[in-house]
C-alpha cells in the first residue's frame, strides 16, 4: 500500500490531503463547541442547519466544476480553493451570531465543493496503473480514518491548554500547507475531451446521468444514505449527548475518537476482507450494522428518557464507525470501474454531489428531530433512514455484477469504429455508460 508514496507527485498530493484533513477535523470539533457557545441547548439544531448548508453548497457547486473540469487550470483552482478555506477558518472564531456561522460555512464549503472532486479525479491520471490506484484509494481512506481518530485526540490535548477558538487557527494552517504542497506537485496536463457541443444543462448533468444509469452506483448511493444516517447522528449530536451527561470538551473529543477508531479498524481489515467477499457484500454489511446500532440506541434512549451511559456511547460509536467505513471505503473502486478516463471527473463530481444529498436529508433529521423530540426519536428516525438505504441497495444492485457485459448496437452502422474494434452483432467488453452506451443492458 505504501509503495505508491514513492511517486513524488502523488506523495505531495497525499500529504496535502492529510494535512488539510487534520485541519478540517479540528474545525469540526470547534464548530460544534462554537454552536453550543452561541445557541446552548439548541446547538444540535444550529449545527444541523449549518451542515445542511454545507450540503447545499456541495450539491450545487460540484456538478458545475465537474462539467468544466477539463477547461479549468487545475493547479490554480486547487490552490485558490485552499486559500479561500484558510481565510474563512481564520474568521470563524470571531463570529457571535448564528447567521454569520451559516454565511461563512457556505463560503467554506463552496470552496471544498470545487476542491475535493477535482482532487479526487486527478489521482487516476497521476496513477494510471490499476494496482497503484487501488493502493492510493486505500491510503486515502486510511487518511480519513486517521483524521477521525487523531484529530479528536489532538483536539482533546489542545483543549486542556487553549480555548476551542484557537482550533480554527490550526484549520487555517492546514489549508495553507495543503496549498503549498499542491504548488510543488507536477500535475499532468489535461486536454478537453472532443465531444459534440452540449448545452450547459446537459454538460452539468452528464456525470449524474452516467451515475444514475449504472446499477452498482445506484446501489452505492443507497448505501450512502445508510452511511449518512449513522454519521449525521454522530457529527450533529455527540456534543449535545455528552454535554447532557455534564461531560467536558475533552469528553466530546474522546467520543468522536471512538467513532474514528471503529472506522480505522474497518479500513485496516477491508483489504483482506475484499479479497474474500464482493464490494456489494461488504457495503451492505456496513449498512446493516449502522441500521442495527441506530435502532438499539433508539430503544435504549426511548426507554431511559434520553439517558445514554458513557460506556454504551463509546462502544456504540465505535461500532457505528466500523459500519460507516464498510459502507464508504470501496466506493472509489466502483467509480473507476464505471467510467472512462474522459468522463471520470464528471462522475466523481456527481458522486460528490449526489452522495451529499443523503447528508442533506440526514443532518436536519439529526439536528431538528433531536432538538424538538429528543434523542430517542432522532435515533429511531435515522434508523428508519438507514433501513430504507440498505433495502434499496439490496434491490437495485444486482448480486451478479460483472465488469464485462454482452450487448449489441443495432443503431450503429456496420462500419462504425466501435463495431470494427469489438465485432458486429452481440459482442462483449468492459461496459460503462458513455456516448455509445446510453443504458445498462437489460434496463430501459
Amino acid at each position: 500500500m505504501f509503495s505508491v508514496l514513492a511517486h513524488r507527485t502523488y506523495r505531495h498530493l497525499f500529504l496535502a490531503q492529510v494535512i488539510a484533513l487534520a485541519g478540517t477535523g479540528l474545525a469540526t470539533i470547534a464548530l460544534g463547541l462554537l454552536a453550543f457557545e452561541i445557541a446552548g441547548s439548541d446547538a444540535g439544531a444550529v449545527l444541523g442547519t449549518a451542515l445542511a448548508i454545507k450540503m447545499v453548497a456541495y450539491i450545487g457547486i460540484a456538478p458545475v466544476v465537474g462539467a468544466y473540469a477539463d477547461r479549468l487550470p487545475r493547479k490554480s483552482l486547487l490552490v485558490a480553493m485552499d486559500v479561500v478555506r484558510a481565510a474563512v477558518a481564520l474568521v470563524l472564531p470571531f463570529v457571535d451570531a448564528v447567521w454569520q456561522v451559516y454565511l461563512l460555512i457556505f463560503v467554506l464549503q463552496s470552496a471544498s465543493a470545487a476542491f475535493t472532486p477535482t482532487f479526487q479525479a486527478t489521482i487516476p491520471e497521476i496513477l494510471p496503473d490499476e494496482d497503484e490506484y487501488t493502493s492510493a484509494l486505500s491510503l486515502s481512506r486510511l487518511a480519513y480514518d486517521l483524521e477521525s481518530l487523531l484529530s479528536p485526540l489532538l483536539a482533546a490535548a489542545l483543549l486542556t491548554v487553549i480555548s476551542f477558538h484557537w482550533l480554527f487557527a490550526g484549520t487555517s494552517i492546514g489549508f495553507v500547507v495543503s496549498a503549498l504542497l499542491v504548488v510543488t506537485a507536477a500535475l499532468p496536463h489535461r486536454t478537453a475531451a472532443a465531444r459534440a457541443v452540449e448545452s450547459v444543462w446537459r454538460k452539468t448533468t452528464r456525470g449524474a446521468r452516467i451515475y444514475l444509469r449504472t446499477p452498482r452506483l445506484v446501489g452505492l448511493l443507497a448505501v450512502t444514505l445508510a452511511a449518512a444516517a449513522g454519521s449525521a447522528m454522530v457529527i450533529v449530536n455527540t456534543v449535545v449527548i455528552v454535554k447532557g451527561m455534564d461531560g467536558s470538551q475533552e469528553d466530546v473529543a474522546w467520543a468522536l475518537a471512538a467513532y474514528g477508531g471503529g472506522s480505522m479498524l474497518a479500513a485496516l481489515l477491508l483489504p483482506r476482507l475484499l479479497k474474500a467477499v464482493s464490494d456489494r457484500t461488504a457495503m451492505l454489511a456496513g449498512s446493516v450494522v449502522l441500521a442495527a446500532a441506530l435502532s438499539l440506541f433508539g430503544i435504549v434512549a426511548l426507554r431511559s428518557g434520553g439517558a445514554i451511559g458513557w460506556p454504551v456511547l463509546l462502544g456504540g460509536w465505535l461500532v457505528m464507525g466500523l459500519g460507516y467505513s464498510l459502507c464508504v471505503t470501496p466506493g472509489g473502486r466502483l467509480l473507476r470501474r464505471s467510467s472512462t478516463d474522459e468522463d471520470r471527473p464528471a462522475l466523481f463530481a456527481a458522486q460528490f454531489a449526489l452522495s451529499h444529498v443523503c447528508w442533506l436529508i440526514a443532518y436536519p433529521v439529526a439536528g431538528q428531530v433531536g432538538s424538538l423530540a429528543g434523542m430517542g426519536v432522532a435515533f429511531a428516525s435515522l434508523a428508519l433512514l438507514a433501513i430504507i438505504g440498505v433495502t434499496l441497495a439490496a434491490l437495485q444492485w444486482p448480486k451478479m455484477d460483472p465488469v464485462v457485459l454482452v450487448h449489441e448496437h443495432p443503431e450503429l452502422p456496420e462500419d462504425h469504429p466501435h463495431l470494427l474494434e469489438h465485432g458486429s452483432g452481440a459482442h462483449r467488453h468492459a461496459y460503462v455508460i458513455d456516448e455509445l452506451h446510453g443504458n445498462w443492458p437489460g434496463r430501459a
